[in-house]
């Protein structure tokens, strides 16, 4: 399609789940010069007029009106899911990419629910335990042992006389603390239960919020355990309180990541680029990580009309949020030879946080953080990116190679790796405050894994740089890679060095991306 606009349609679509998306069209929005139309975009200048934030923000617009059509949630596993699959794949087929699906097996477990019947009703934010039974469970709801005013360490459901008197059939409000919480499910279980909520503790400001930990093994009770934060917990614990419990048994399902391929290129020297398509449940993940999605796909899109001398292969992940299950899988399924032929992946994931701090994968390990150094070329990929920083005059900073993204599985398999990322979780220091803006003491995304994370959730000036870096490194290595494997490339493509004096750079480990702990256990 014309590329002077970036159009965010999409087609309705089945999902696992077997619920048809609504087709959506999000308005046209101008993308880039007119010249994109139809020029081959093949020096950095020009592929970085056309790589513009507004063509990557009209990809994140589709995204998030996928996520409104379908409970807004792009979560693996979901209708929300399989439509932004379908979205990602008609874009690259219609500029004239070699599309396919890797397909690989999923275990979906669907939301828990947490209702409240009376005297009030509502729905509350809940998560089933590591070890839950399955099915529901409806009626009346009485607390056990419960400590609330003032709320203190409570020893609520750690013994089985805490359950003298409780009425079989009724769901058990158990409070969190002093054991583990399989001994309080097992107990209600034996009194009689039909299910158990579990609520924080709420004697200080880290104990406040929804609690979902583990039972510590799997098939622990035969009854449903959900957790609750502490304010829904008094609200359950009304007298009259009634309640509806829920966990959906898991489903084998299949699963797609997106593969998309040059025409053209050697295919013995393969660059490949990723970022993960899904988000968590909870919300729609335009940030986390529709801004990594995005950015590649318009990258890929104005690279359509080159000829590279590599060929490149674009990848969008799925189930990254459930552990890098499809990474994972992807790196498995290849062959020795196969993998002999990826010259480098590079990595995207978050790409435009809202109090973001610009940072580069330490492929060399010279901030001497966590994790070792990356496999022989990391480092020369991160002076790419850092060569790409330096010439716009922005700092930069390294992160830590933390196996916590889809980078894990390419450097597991000894593939030289790198890739951008402007913080999840962690919070933002005054130094960091002081030389990139932003807020001290605040996360670098205060919606990361929460439903806030809209088309909202960003900062444009982060995504509009880490968009032009994508298709710097991205199109360099399609054009010579020889400074990470020593194979020839092209010779208008020398490798990118930093310059010594544009910008300053700082060391250190960067903010936690963490996708699977999202839940503190006891």
């Amino acid at each position: 399609m014309p590329r002077a606009i970036a159009r965010a349609g999409v087609a309705a679509v089945v999902g696992a789940a077997g619920v048809v998306a609504a087709a959506v069209l999000a308005p046209p929005v101008l993308a880039g010069p007119p010249a994109c139309d139809s020029r081959t975009n093949n020096t950095h200048a020009k592929l970085a007029e056309c790589v513009t934030l507004e063509g990557v923000r009209a990809h994140q617009a589709a995204l998030q009106a996928i996520a409104d059509a379908n409970g807004g949630t792009r979560a693996a596993g979901t209708p929300g899911y399989e439509a932004s699959v379908e979205y990602v794949a008609g874009e690259l087929r219609a500029a004239g990419y070699d599309v396919s699906f890797d397909e690989f097996p999923f275990v979906y477990v669907a939301p828990s629910t947490l209702q409240q019947l009376t005297p009030t009703s509502g729905t509350y934010e809940t998560g089933s335990f590591t070890g839950t039974g399955y099915g529901s469970a409806s009626g009346a709801v009485t607390g056990v042992d419960l400590s609330l005013d003032p709320p203190r360490d409570s020893t609520s459901g750690c013994e089985a006389s805490d359950f003298a008197g409780f009425p079989a059939g009724d769901i058990a409000l158990i409070q969190r603390g002093t054991c583990a919480f399989a001994d309080k499910a097992l107990n209600a279980e034996a009194a009689g239960a039909t299910g158990v909520i579990i609520f924080n503790q709420g004697n200080n400001p880290t104990r406040e919020g929804l609690i979902v930990g583990t039972l510590g093994a799997t098939d622990v009770v035969d009854i449903p355990v959900v957790g609750a934060s502490f304010a829904d917990g008094v609200a359950l614990s009304q007298p009259g309180s009634t309640a509806f419990v829920n966990v959906p048994e898991p489903e084998d399902i299949t699963l797609r990541n997106v593969i998309a391929e040059t025409p053209g290129g050697d295919p013995d020297n393969v660059v490949m680029a990723g970022a993960h398509l899904d988000s968590v449940q909870r919300g729609p993940g335009i940030n986390d990580n529709g801004s990594g999605s995005a950015a590649i796909l318009e990258t890929a899109l104005q690279l359509a009309k080159v000829t590279p001398v590599n060929k490149v292969r674009f990848a969008w992940w799925g189930a990254e949020e459930a552990g890098l299950i499809g990474s994972e899988e992807y790196v498995a399924g290849l062959s020795e030879a196969e993998l002999d032929r990826i010259a480098l992946y590079l990595n995207f994931d978050m790409v435009g946080s809202p109090n973001h701090v610009f940072f580069v994968y330490d492929g060399d390990d010279s901030d001497g953080v966590g994790a070792g150094p990356g496999p022989d070329g990391s480092a020369r990929i991160e002076k790419t990116f850092e060569a790409f920083y330096s010439q716009r005059g922005i700092p930069f900073k390294g992160t830590d190679f933390t196996g916590r993204s889809d980078y894990g599985p390419f450097i597991a398999a000894g593939i030289p790796s790198g890739g951008l990322f402007t913080g999840a979780e962690g919070v933002k220091t005054p130094e960091e405050a002081a030389t990139w803006g932003g807020v001290a003491g605040e996360q670098y995304d205060p919606c990361y894994h929460l439903a806030c994370d809209t088309f909202d959730n960003n900062n444009d000036h982060a995504l509009d740089v880490n968009s032009d870096a994508i298709a710097f490194a991205v199109l360099q290595y399609a054009m010579n890679t020889s400074d990470v494997n020593g194979v020839p490339g092209k010779g208008n493509f020398p490798p990118a060095q930093p310059t010594t004096s544009a910008a300053a750079s700082t060391s250190g480990q960067g903010g936690l991306h963490d996708d699977h702990d999202e839940y503190p256990a006891d």
